[in-house]
């Protein structure tokens, strides 16, 4: 049998925790996201509801033309609901398996994991727009409302 000291112990502890602290990113402040019209910094107090959340814009121009046509905006806008939290993932967006945190990829300004590594280099390798079309086009189907 293995004995390991307090010590050991207790740094093997830090070292789990601080390694599932790195899986998800903490939601950006609305502030902080970037507008799905414009991709310019949002204004906190331009937003509109939208898939269960809260979608923030730059200004009053960016709102009306997302009022006007959300389907052409809709994954950008998924995007940023689940950047600042406001939808967390439940699975992988192109198979619905399970997520592993060694596949995390940067998908506009959100984290996002997935099955495989093979789920993972289809979106990696995919332009930026066709990436947020891959993940965040049909949110349901892997992304939920955050609990509170």
């Amino acid at each position: 049998m293995i004995k390991f000291s307090r010590f050991a112990l207790a740094l093997m502890m830090v070292a789990l925790f601080a390694g599932s602290a790195l899986v998800s990113a903490a939601p950006k402040e609305p502030k902080d996201a970037k507008c799905p019209v414009s991709g310019k910094a949002c204004n906190p107090a331009k937003s509109t509801d939208f898939a269960g959340g809260k979608v923030y814009f730059c200004c009053d121009n960016c709102a009306a033309a997302f009022k006007g046509e959300s389907a052409k905006f809709a994954p950008k806008a998924h995007q940023q609901l689940v950047a600042t939290g406001q939808l967390t993932q439940k699975c992988c967006p192109l198979s619905g398996g399970a997520t592993k945190p060694e596949t995390k990829l940067a998908v506009g300004d959100a984290e996002v994991t997935f099955c495989c590594n093979n789920c993972k280099g289809k979106v990696e390798t995919a332009s930026a727009d066709d990436q947020l079309k891959m993940v965040f086009g049909d949110v349901a189907k892997a992304f939920e409302p955050a609990k509170k």
